[in-house]
């Protein structure tokens, strides 16, 4: 799965630490979901899409392999 986080994130001038904050993790589960290394759940995919005012398919894509 790709996602468009860190775009997002440069966006808005905020560090992994900001985003984290603002949607209740840690800065760490934060770089594991921007680095694709965890997938998030529904919940906190609808949570980044609420901070960053976008959907969660402009967040996250399946890749050709998953589609």
């Amino acid at each position: 799965m790709k996602n468009t986080i860190k775009v997002e994130r440069a966006k808005k001038n905020w560090t992994q630490a900001d985003l984290a904050k603002e949607i209740g993790i840690s800065r760490q589960g934060l770089n594991s979901i921007e680095t694709g290394k965890f997938i998030p759940s529904t919940v906190l995919a609808l949570r980044m899409a609420k901070a960053f005012n976008t959907t969660v398919e402009v967040l996250f894509q399946l890749d050709d392999k998953e589609q």
